[in-house]
């Protein structure tokens, strides 16, 4: 067998490989119902809301490369 032949097998067995995990991961997100990702969704948005809250928030500082963070931060 020729070095190309070789190579074109194992190109096309690794299509035929991503293929296969694609559609497993696309009927894994198919089987839950809409009341599932819903729950999901939140709690996951709960989950982040909570951890915002415990973070204290960073100090106040008076330098103009302060304020020009603020300006980005905001946009």
């Amino acid at each position: 067998m020729r070095w190309w032949k070789a190579v074109g097998l194992a190109g096309a067995a690794g299509v035929v490989a991503t293929g296969v995990v694609i559609v497993r991961a696309e009927r894994r997100r198919r089987a839950y119902t809409p009341e599932q990702v819903r729950e999901q969704l939140h709690a996951r948005y709960a989950q982040a809301t909570a951890v915002a809250v415990e973070q204290p928030a960073p100090p106040a500082a008076a330098g103009p490369r302060a304020r020009l963070r603020r300006l980005l931060r905001r946009r």
